[in-house]
């Protein structure tokens, strides 16, 4: 992570030690808690501080590296923008066309949730369908397009307080060629892999094909 390295005492933390000790050769992250409150659960590249480093016998060397990204969490949507496939039908920004439907995704379900970061973690699965342009021999109508990406969030409510959860967002359109006919539906599924999610995405978009209404969370 390009952290550079500094000196403190070496700390006599009785957790500290024992990670230590599990993790001969590495490290160990300190973590903090302004921003996670689940150290053992997804924590975002930002929340570590740094780490203290971890001899061959499992011992702390007392060398500690500083992480230069520390601070608040941002969002990351790089592995949805960066792929080159077409994403026009999300608009002129796909990222925060899928950061919204994200957070009224969770606001459906609870009316104040407020998204704090959102993460993509992996590279969506595509799918886009399209036919030949009547007219044009050269291009092609797209019809109908789907993605599932898997993410990591942190999740504010007035009841719950702060959550991190990891899923897979995924949205399907049909009827692209014509605006006036289109239908989209969004799912918002925990604690589900992206393989999973991507095999559903021809069977979801084929579901919203008889579906009444345009859009359904």
């Amino acid at each position: 992570m390009g952290w550079r390295g500094r000196r403190k005492g070496i700390p006599d933390e009785p957790a500290l030690l024992a990670a230590a000790a599990e993790n001969p050769g590495g490290s160990v992250a300190e973590i903090d808690p302004t921003y996670i409150d689940d150290p053992n659960g997804y924590v975002p590249p930002e929340a570590i501080r740094g780490a203290w480093l971890v001899d061959s016998s499992g011992k702390l060397t007392g060398e500690y590296q500083e992480n230069p990204r520390h601070g608040m969490p941002q969002d990351d949507f790089s592995k949805l923008t960066d792929p080159d496939h077409w994403l026009g039908w999300l608009g002129d920004d796909p990222a925060a066309a899928v950061r919204q439907g994200i957070e009224e995704s969770l606001r459906a379900q609870v009316a104040d949730a407020v998204v704090e970061w959102v993460k993509i973690l992996d590279t969506p699965r595509f799918l886009t369908g399209a036919l030949p342009h009547p007219e044009n021999a050269q291009t092609v109508l797209v019809t109908r397009a789907a993605i599932a990406a898997p993410f990591a969030l942190s999740v504010r409510t007035t009841q719950h307080g702060r959550s991190v959860l990891l899923g897979v967002f995924s949205w399907a359109a049909v009827n692209l060629s014509g605006p006036e006919d289109r239908k989209d539906r969004h799912w918002f599924d925990l604690g589900v892999g992206l393989d999973w999610a991507g095999e559903r995405l021809q069977e979801r978009i084929y579901e919203i094909d008889s579906a009444d209404g345009t859009v359904e969370r």
